[in-house]
């Protein structure tokens, strides 16, 4: 667990390279050419050895030529080759730089480097730099400046033209990676490397496409959760989609579910070359905003209202100073300036006035981020308010970005802002919108610390009813539910739905009607008619039994008339909501829509029958909690309706919404046969949430209930698994309760590393760390329950009062903890039991259940490393029926193993 599996790949100690011969560049390729001389310009820690595939001499004579990386930069015939003898030398890892790789061809690479346990990086890819080694694996131009910020992209281009600009804008990287298409590594590895790699602090992605959702959205999620990461998508243009049988699955293409995705990973999403490079920017100066509130600092007028403007667009509020401060901070500004909104010096501003704005307006507490911008003024000196911005900076944690307008009278200054680490823009928008992208990073990354299970706490609903009503539908190679069916199936997750009732004759609609009382509403009922409205099958506000007969014939022979293969079941008549709920009545649409990448999609908008033209939609992930819930309403523009005073009416019952959006989220999770679905309209008031109408579309998929339904494979982000919760005694008296690990048990987690003795942190890190370093710690909290498992035994201390009451607080006192292997076959495990808590039976209970875990994910062996001076561990192991051997690269360590099957 203490180094990444890519390490020997993107830190090699040694490298051997396949160029072919470089006294004959006639005979290598052009990436071999740029290569080799990126190579000799930056070798690393240790010169690159240079081999020829005709490389002949017994294994014992290549093993000489032993390394971590081999390179390979020759035509595509003898690639092939190359690689199997990297895997003859015993190399570790391979990089493939190359382009013209056919997938066929590809597909032949990846299984010789996965029968030689190699991993390998590429082909079609330009390589990677790790700069704070001097190692330039690439053929992406020369070795970048050494920086914080990694670099990771889908195209070769964009790649070398990053870097390019990397090098006039001070902008420094810890890694750069090239991924081409059909590489064998995917962008999923590579971030989950990113997400330990110490010297990165912030990630800029490229991609272009994705080739497994979960993957992607565990790895994008753990390094999101440890430092920022911004995303430049391609192909956002949506071809459209035809076969939408949905309002919503029609105005919601693939990219608002991408962006949805992003959103709830805790990435930050930019749609522009020029927005990555504001970001990369930005990211570069470790600016870490908690809010969205930038104050504006501006010797001109015209360019602080371009950017108070821009602001606006993206959704940023403008920090505005508070009565106290401005009161404080006018007397030392010139009589013309401005504090009502920008903070306006006006063209006397000088490098003074600019130093005491931006120190005020860091100091308020109304303002999350700064910007100062300058336009050239006559007399006025731009280097030296530039060095009045950079003094201002040391007195604040909060961002400061520079944007110095102009070009010949200002590139001093510009240097100067380099220089003091203050990132700067040439316009005011793009400053803005570097702003923007990172202050998104913080509100993303409350949606990401969320990892609701797959049912909520509500009653539970009726899965087995349902379960029978999907088959029944899918037995009869339908797709489409009835409208009697879908409310059913709502009804079945107690979502509240008007009575609806089946007349199959005129007669019956009149009964019925009159039963129900006036207004009702009639609807053709059949199971080949996609929207009733398209043939007319919707009557509204029918006043009368007669009317009500008189409408089923002209509906039913108007339908046959237009859709004359349609089968008829007949016409549905239920009581007008709206006549039930009264003016106070909103009109929303609840939706699911399955995305080919993502999977489903839960929508939230504004519903009746102009949906497709308003196209009001908000977009989450399942599985959904209350949080996620609430933010899922507040991004919709119907939202505005639901609030105290709307149209002189009460505000709607959100929590009744909620219950709503919680219900639909556990349907999903529950059945991976949901295709799509509206629940439209829903009308919600005061009182509560009423579904009017809904249609449910299905598709064939694996059964609820079946031996391996709580992988829910058909969801991008897996459910908390709360099925690991139980309640353990304690030998000698008490109990404790075990659970999975969550996002929120970060800071209890701190306290039992910080609490144990230093023999006790020695034999778990090994090292004689206090406490875990935040990005650690964010790693170990917010974890990938698809390919690891922690498990928590959290135990409830009671304190008495002075009153005669108790005060209760939760402390973690064990940790046992398992992370699947790259051969997704085993596994590795670790454990800690606070000090106090020994003697307990604890730590045999922790490995058990951990190691209950690994069975059920199918793993064959667990195994560990135990320093050998550790008899306490070595005794529990061989109790549990481990075996323990020598560990010979370690020879400190004892490495323990469990065989899980049989």
């Amino acid at each position: 667990m203490d180094h990444h599996f890519l390490t020997p790949l993107f830190m090699p100690r040694s490298v051997v390279v396949f160029a072919g011969p470089p006294d004959e560049p006639e005979r290598q390729t052009r990436q071999a050419r740029v290569l080799c001389a990126a190579l000799q310009a930056a070798p690393g820690a240790s010169p690159p050895q240079f081999l020829h595939v005709e490389t002949t001499g017994t294994l014992g004579e290549l093993s000489r030529s032993r390394a971590d990386l081999a390179i390979i930069a020759l035509p595509p015939e003898e690639i092939a080759a190359a690689l199997e003898l990297a895997g003859r030398i015993a190399c570790r890892a391979a990089l493939i730089v190359s382009d013209g790789v056919e997938p066929e061809q590809a597909a032949q690479l990846k299984r010789i480097a996965r029968r030689e346990g190699l991993h390998l990086l590429g082909p079609n890819c330009l390589g990677f730099q790790r700069p704070h080694l001097g190692l330039n694996a690439s053929a992406a131009g020369p070795l970048a400046a050494e920086g914080s910020l990694a670099l990771v992209s889908q195209s070769g281009a964009l790649t070398s033209a990053m870097l390019d600009w990397a090098q006039h804008n001070h902008v420094g990287f810890s890694q750069v990676v090239s991924l081409g298409p059909h590489a064998a590594m995917d962008l999923a590895q590579v971030l989950d490397f990113l997400a330990t790699d110490a010297r990165t602090q912030s990630i800029v992605v490229h991609l272009e496409g994705i080739s497994n959702a979960r993957r992607f959205m565990s790895a994008l999620r753990s390094a999101a959760h440890a430092k920022p990461v911004v995303v430049l998508k391609a192909g956002r243009r949506s071809a459209g989609n035809e076969a939408a049988l949905t309002h919503c699955r029609a105005i919601v293409g693939s990219d608002d579910v991408f962006d949805a995705a992003l959103r709830r990973a805790g990435a930050v999403r930019v749609r522009s070359f020029v927005e990555l490079f504001s970001a990369a920017k930005g990211l570069a100066a470790r600016y870490r905003p908690v809010g969205k509130r930038l104050a504006i600092v501006t010797n001109g007028g015209g360019p602080g209202v371009l950017a108070a403007d821009h602001a606006g667009e993206i959704g940023l509020q403008l920090g505005r100073l508070s009565a106290e401060t401005a009161l404080r901070l006018a007397p030392r500004l010139p009589d013309r300036a401005s504090l009502a909104d920008l903070i306006d010096l006006s063209a006397e501003g000088t490098a003074e006035h600019f130093r005491a704005a931006i120190e005020a307006a860091a100091a308020d507490p109304a303002v999350d981020g700064l910007l100062a911008i300058y336009a050239p003024q006559a007399g006025s000196d731009a280097a030296e308010v530039a060095r009045a911005v950079v003094a201002a900076k040391a007195a604040t944690a909060k961002p400061l970005l520079g944007c110095w307008m102009g070009d010949a009278t200002v590139q001093a200054a510009r240097r100067v802002l380099n220089d003091g680490g203050i990132a700067n823009f040439r316009t005011p928008e793009a400053a803005v919108g570097a702003f923007g992208s990172i202050a998104s990073f913080y509100a993303n990354q409350q949606l990401l610390l969320q990892t609701p299970p797959p049912l909520s706490s509500l009653a539970q609903p009726d899965i087995e009813a349902a379960r029978l009503l999907i088959e029944s539908v899918l037995a009869e190679r339908r797709r489409t539910l009835t409208e009697m069916e879908s409310k059913a199936l709502l009804a079945a997750f107690h979502i509240p739905v008007t009575p609806t009732m089946l007349a199959r004759s005129a007669n019956e609609a009149m009964m019925l009607a009159t039963q129900l009382g006036f207004p009702v509403a009639l609807k053709i009922d059949s199971p080949d008619i996609v929207h009733k409205s398209d043939v007319q099958g919707v009557a509204l506000n029918i006043q009368s039994g007669a009317a009500a007969r008189d409408t089923f014939n002209e509906m039913v022979a108007r339908v046959k008339r237009l859709q004359p293969l349609a089968r008829i079941n007949g016409v549905t008549v239920q009581k007008m909501a709206r006549a039930q709920r009264g003016r106070g009545g909103r009109e929303v649409c609840v939706g699911l829509v399955t995305d080919e990448a993502f999977g489903p999609t839960i929508v939230f908008g504004a519903g009746g029958t102009m949906i497709e033209l308003i196209a009001d939609r908000a977009m989450e992930l399942p599985p959904l909690n209350q949080f996620l819930s609430r933010r899922l309403i507040e991004r919709a523009r119907v939202a505005e309706t639901l609030q105290q005073g709307w149209q002189g009416g009460p505000p709607a019952d959100l929590e009744a919404l909620e219950r709503v959006l919680l219900r639909v989220s556990e349907m999903v999770c529950e059945f991976p046969q949901l295709r799509e679905m509206d629940i439209n309209p829903l009308i919600v008031d005061e009182t509560g949430a009423v579904a009017v109408d809904a249609r449910i579309v299905l598709q064939p998929g694996p059964q609820a209930g079946s031996p391996r339904a709580f992988d829910y494979a058909h969801l991008a982000i897996l459910p908390y698994p709360a099925r690991f919760e139980q309640v353990w005694p304690l030998a000698g008296g008490g109990e404790v309760t075990v659970r999975p690990v969550r996002p929120d048990d970060a800071q209890m987690l701190q306290d039992l590393v910080r609490g144990l003795k230093p023999e006790s942190r020695y034999f778990r890190f090994a090292s004689a760390i206090k406490e875990l370093p935040p990005g650690l710690l964010a790693r170990l909290t917010l974890i990938d329950y698809d390919r690891e498992m922690a498990l928590v035994a959290v135990y409830t201390e009671r304190s008495a009062r002075a009153d005669g009451g108790f005060d209760e607080a939760e402390r973690i006192v064990g940790v046992s903890r398992i992370i699947m292997k790259p051969d997704q076959t085993s596994c590795e495990f670790s454990l800690l039991v606070a000090d106090d808590f020994g003697g307990k039976g604890l730590g045999s209970r922790l490995m058990e259940g951990i190691t209950d875990a690994a069975r059920e994910k199918g793993l064959a062996e667990i195994e560990g490393l135990v320093l050998s001076n550790n008899a306490d561990m070595l005794k529990l192991m061989r109790g549990l029926g481990f075996t323990v051997k020598p560990f010979p690269e370690e020879p400190e360590f004892k490495l323990v193993t469990l065989s899980l099957q049989g």
